[in-house]
């Protein structure tokens, strides 16, 4: 069984974009306990400006430009809450 997608969001300003990936997982795993993968991405060009993701063998954790920290998984609605509040903090990303 493969991983099915549950949410998908994209959309740019000006030379930023944003765009939120989330997967429900065949089954939970030690790394990714609540079963999901996601990535959320905020970016110019090459250029990361805010990232979240769960890539295998990392776990949870968030980018912010070349800074890499663990970020501690609460709920999808509370990790949408974090990416959306970082994305308009730091690029000034305007949610329509």
């Amino acid at each position: 069984m493969k991983a099915r997608k549950l949410f998908h969001y994209k959309d740019r300003q000006g030379e930023i974009i944003v765009e939120m990936v989330l997967w429900a997982l065949p089954m939970k795993t030690k790394e990714r306990p609540h079963g999901l993968k996601y990535r959320l991405f905020c970016g110019s060009g090459n250029e990361c400006i805010v990232r979240y993701d769960n890539e295998t063998s990392k776990g949870d954790h968030r980018h912010y430009g070349e800074h890499e920290e663990p970020y501690s998984f609460v709920s999808v609605a509370k990790l949408i809450e974090d990416f959306r509040n970082d994305c308009t903090r730091i690029s000034g990303w305007r949610w329509e």
